[in-house]
């Protein structure tokens, strides 16, 4: 069963590897986010850096895709990704993406949520908030994936 996200088909089952990232290929993701928000542009910036091939649908109505990612409050941040079969949400590093590709857990994908200083794509200078990624499930239940500052 699939679903679709804005035209973009997702399984209904998160978590399993798809041939395709199990082989090492490209590693393209897909982010929608608002078309006045600079936070997201730079995290877009980042992915591409760190040699991601991004896909960009700018849309104003970012709460209908993180409903249809099935994204509750509490993992929300302000822009949303699909690389494979995962959701990425907010200011996920690209190192933290390459570790879940790579591993492939059964899982729904990782969050930052909120909008942590000295995050990828939130940079301020020298202030460096402390934050988390966290691995979701379907059921919004998390673990801490990897921690920072």
């Amino acid at each position: 069963m699939k679903k679709q996200i804005l035209g973009l088909a997702l399984s209904a089952t998160f978590g399993f590897s798809t041939p395709l990232l199990a082989a090492g290929a490209a590693q393209s993701i897909h982010v929608y986010k608002s078309p006045t928000c600079g936070c997201c542009t730079a995290w877009v910036d980042h992915l591409k850096s760190n040699g991601f091939d991004v896909e960009t649908t700018e849309t104003n109505d970012m709460n209908r895709v993180k409903i249809d990612a099935g994204l509750t409050r509490n993992l929300a941040s302000c822009h949303t990704a699909f690389v494979g079969d995962y959701v990425i949400e907010g200011h996920v590093p690209a190192d933290d993406i390459r570790r879940l590709i790579a591993s492939a857990p059964k899982a729904k994908g990782l969050t930052v949520p909120g909008m942590p200083a000295g995050s990828p794509g939130m940079e301020m200078g020298d202030r460096k908030d402390h934050y988390e990624v966290l691995m979701f499930n379907d059921q919004g239940q998390t673990k801490v994936f990897s921690e920072y500052n």
